[in-house]
């Protein structure tokens, strides 16, 4: 299928590894002219041309932290009027919310919810005069279903969540769609890291908090972050303009509601 997006502009951000960095790779393997941002210099310009190399097209860079006003202006100026935006941040740390002071709740709404909503708000505007915009936000499957110990993001992701709901609707009949992309277990080094310390607190052995993780998830197996890369760009597509204000599961059916 040819998703008509050759010669689009796209922002992925926290791109340099990870669900970033597969929506990077699936964008640019479409014909889409990427940026991609992260914080360390060295890893993004290494994945720009990690991913230029496998796309077959020159990708982008800048080193920046978008969670700051300097850092998003730094980003939109190597990419100025995007057609196309991925909102993505590190996740805040585990914790019992017990231990979290102000700092730590203002940290994690800057990244996972306030930066996006500024991105939003610097290039949306543009999307709809040229008729045309995608903008997916890439946040956690605790939206839909929140994890004990991940409170700081279930409260700033949900955040974001209910101002997309509502801005989503006023801009779609511009041909500017917002969605939602909502990960579960994917195979990335957050993940990996995650079963670092759980083994560290309960001094149980990696795979086996992997392997009982792998087997808790209905499909058997963790998700490959090309696969989110390519629900991405499809989201992004000329046919996905009917999609909107939407929250996308991709979790190998773990999430256990019905709706």
């Amino acid at each position: 299928m040819d998703l008509g997006l050759t010669g689009r502009r796209a922002l992925v951000c926290a791109a340099s590894k990870g669900l970033g960095r597969g929506c990077a790779e699936a964008l640019a393997r479409e014909g889409v002219d990427v940026t991609i941002c992260a914080r360390t210099a060295t890893d993004v310009e290494r994945a720009a041309a990690e991913i230029g190399a496998v796309a077959g097209r020159p990708v982008a860079w800048v080193a920046c932290d978008i969670a700051t006003a300097e850092g998003r202006a730094a980003a939109l100026d190597a990419c100025p009027q995007p057609d196309i935006l991925v909102n993505n941040a590190g996740g805040p740390p585990r914790g019992d919310f017990r231990d979290w002071d102000r700092a730590a709740w203002l940290r994690a709404l800057d990244a996972n919810m306030l930066a996006p909503i500024e991105l939003i708000k610097a290039t949306v505007d543009t999307m709809i005069e040229r008729r045309f915009g995608r903008i997916v936000n890439i946040t956690s499957s605790a939206v839909k279903a929140p994890i004990a110990d991940l409170g700081l993001s279930n409260g700033a992701r949900s955040g974001l969540t209910g101002f997309v709901a509502g801005l989503a609707r006023s801009v779609v009949r511009h041909n500017v769609t917002i969605n939602n992309l909502l990960p579960g277990p994917f195979d990335t080094d957050r993940l990996r890291t995650a079963f670092d310390a759980r083994a560290l607190s309960s001094g149980r052995p990696v795979a086996e908090i992997r392997n009982a993780a792998m087997d808790a998830t209905p499909a058997g197996r963790f998700g490959d972050p090309r696969e989110f890369g390519a629900i991405c760009a499809f989201l992004c597509s000329v046919h996905a303009g009917y999609i909107a204000g939407q929250n996308i599961l991709a979790d190998g059916a773990g999430y256990p509601g019905t709706f």
